[in-house]
């Protein structure tokens, strides 16, 4: 059975109605961004019913013959809603978003909306440490080796992107000096080209510095100190990599 966790009231609303319906054959969607749990919400509460997607017309249309209870994700790619027969039937469809306004009143008689990962920080919090364990251990990193003053939790696309910006940021702070050559050597390799490449891909190595030191000691002074550079010239980098000192 699959486990959904959640502290948000909305959702915990949305989870019990779903409960008092299902004992009755009327339809139900759950509408949201895509990457917020809608699946793994129903799959917790509707775990032996049959699911299909919406991106499969045919499947979608053969299980309609076959099941008087059915799950539909991605019903929004569905093209022939229109033709579509919910009568003595449990149908609990998830969209991306909402569509025909009149058709979805007509087949279903709840519809629930789904507040994103930005609107649940409790939410985002467990996850979060649920990703870290899941990273940590697919990195097998150590604990005394993550960094977390520094993370910075991507929400733009909910559990996709946060989930990617914990790979990553642990993936950058456990990098090796080899490791990071290794890394420039296959984008250079893919990338370098025209007559140009030196001083155009230089900047992959002195962007980063420059804004690092900026950033550590927050003194141009006193980075060119310990870059053992002239102040002028960090200016003059600072120049012409566009970097914000703010």
């Amino acid at each position: 059975m699959e486990y959904f966790f959640t502290k948000s009231k909305p959702i915990q609303e949305i989870i019990k109605g779903f409960n008092l319906t299902k004992t009755l054959f009327v339809s139900s969607i759950l509408i949201g961004e895509a990457n917020i749990g809608k699946k793994s919400l129903i799959r917790s509460i509707f775990p032996e019913t049959p699911l299909v997607s919406g991106k499969n017309q045919e499947e979608v249309v053969l299980a309609l013959e076959s099941y008087d209870e059915l799950i539909i994700t991605d019903f929004e790619k569905l093209n022939n809603q229109n033709n579509l027969d919910f009568s003595n039937k449990r149908i609990i469809a998830t969209a991306n978003y909402l569509g025909n306004t009149t058709l979805i009143n007509e087949l279903f008689a709840f519809i629930y909306t789904m507040p994103t990962l930005n609107e649940r920080p409790k939410d985002v919090i467990f996850l979060r440490n649920l990703f870290l364990k899941d990273a940590q251990e697919t990195l097998m990193i150590e604990n005394n080796k993550i960094e977390l003053d520094s993370l910075s939790l991507d929400l733009s696309s909910n559990s996709k992107s946060l989930k990617k910006s914990i790979y990553m940021h642990l993936a950058k702070y456990s990098m090796t000096i080899d490791d990071i050559q290794d890394v420039l050597h296959s984008y250079l390799y893919k990338h370098l080209e025209g007559q140009d490449g030196y001083k155009k891909y230089l900047g992959l190595y002195e962007k980063p510095l420059i804004e690092a030191g900026l950033k550590k000691y927050g003194s141009q002074l006193q980075l060119a100190q310990t870059l053992g550079i002239n102040r002028n010239t960090l200016r003059k980098k600072i120049h012409e990599h566009n970097i914000d000192q703010l």
